[in-house]
């Protein structure tokens, strides 16, 4: 008997976009270490936590495709970009990966749409809410480091940014949650 819930080509994509979350990890993970070396402990902490909930992500979506009776390809994950030229630089390279990744979701979306998946499309809805809330955490934080300078990047404006990052929530409240009593 037949258990499988998932077509091949959702059981395909969903493999691929759990590869890419293993692979988001590791970006964060990299990227963390080279935050550590610059001296920046504030900034590295915060993306050695962003790697650990990009490793959440892959195996939420592993669970999924088991509990849909589906088979799981584990498969190589690339190697992390070279590393950041500067803090700036660090933010900006996580924003272009974060709307990457919510491209690939997007498209996961419309997959599940097309094949009228509602389980799946239901299931990709929380990864929908989290690349806002990701993409608005990366924006964020390139604005802060507008505000340092940028380019400059003033070694007493990026203490504070370091220190602000260390002690920062890993969330950011999406538009569609916020509200004139809760903004």
């Amino acid at each position: 008997m037949n258990t499988n819930c998932l077509s091949k080509t959702l059981t395909a994509a969903l493999n691929m976009q759990m590869t890419k979350e293993a692979h988001a990890s590791q970006i964060y993970l990299c990227y963390g270490a080279w935050a550590e070396r610059q001296g920046f402990s504030g900034v590295a902490n915060f993306l050695f936590r962003h790697s650990q909930e990009e490793r959440n992500h892959m195996m939420k979506i592993l669970e999924y495709i088991l509990k849909r009776g589906a088979e799981v390809a584990v498969t190589a994950i690339p190697a992390p970009p070279e590393n950041p030229a500067s803090i700036n630089n660090c933010f900006e390279k996580v924003f272009e990966h974060e709307v990457d990744n919510t491209n690939a979701i997007y498209k996961l979306v419309k997959m599940s749409l097309m094949e009228e998946d509602w389980a799946t499309w239901n299931f990709m809805q929380w990864f929908v809410k989290e690349q806002i809330e990701k993409e608005t955490l990366a924006l964020n934080l390139l604005d802060k480091i507008k505000i340092t300078g940028s380019k400059k990047e003033s070694s007493n404006a990026l203490y504070s940014l370091d220190r602000d990052l260390e002690k920062m929530p890993d969330e950011a409240k999406s538009a569609q949650d916020v509200t004139v009593e809760n903004p």
